[in-house]
């Protein structure tokens, strides 16, 4: 009895943990088949098996590609049997992806972000005119409503639009325009809304709690 018990380090690698010790086992024994007919029908019915193990991948395109997929890996792609799709490929598989490529920009104000630089420079690609006016006050009040995100005294609209001329290298100025923007009320009055309701659901849970208790005393 002690000589037939398996220790986990004298077993197999999982190659695909998430199916288990007795799917590894199941492919191993299929590999030690004879004949190929009875590997074929084994590998068919261990598919079957993986799938019910995974009902929510029915949903997925490919279903049964992806099964197949994942049993040569089990059998680290050493399983002769005729599958339905392309067998997957280990070097393939096993390649690391490349490197992609990190921003490495330093935007002159921090707290307004990499976003609003892309939205200046979009604003800038556009043709003067109505459109092109209305999208810049509408980052200006973007800005603004950023800068009290990181600062939450009241700011000056001329702030707003000096730091807007600088990020656009002088080819936006709002400054010159008749037009103010939205005030810090409402563009922060969103976020105190939601603390207010979230206080008072909190201060009537606290209430209905304090009646049940004095009911059950």
């Amino acid at each position: 009895m002690i000589s037939s018990l398996e220790y986990n380090t004298e077993r197999n690698t999982l190659n695909i943990p998430e199916y288990g010790r007795h799917i590894q086992k199941l492919v191993e024994h299929c590999k030690t088949l004879e004949t190929k007919e009875e590997r074929n029908k084994m590998a068919h019915a261990i598919v079957g098996v993986m799938g019910n193990l995974n009902p929510h991948l029915r949903d997925v395109a490919d279903f049964q590609h992806k099964l197949w997929d994942q049993l040569f890996i089990i059998a680290d792609f050493d399983l002769d049997v005729d599958s339905p799709f392309p067998k997957p490929d280990r070097e393939e598989l096993q390649a690391r992806p490349p490197k992609m490529a990190y921003p490495q920009k330093q935007p002159r104000y921090r707290f307004y972000g990499n976003n609003i630089q892309s939205m200046i420079n979009v604003a800038l690609g556009w043709e003067k005119g109505e459109k092109r006016e209305a999208l810049t006050f509408i980052i200006a009040n973007h800005m603004k409503k950023s800068f009290l995100n990181w600062n939450k005294d009241s700011v000056d609209d001329a702030v707003i639009f000096r730091h807007l001329h600088e990020m656009s290298d002088g080819q936006i100025n709002l400054a010159a325009k008749d037009e103010d923007l939205l005030e810090s009320k409402a563009l922060i009055y969103r976020n105190t809304n939601t603390n207010r309701s979230k206080k008072r659901h909190t201060g009537k849970k606290n209430n209905r709690n304090n009646n049940n208790r004095r009911r059950r005393n």
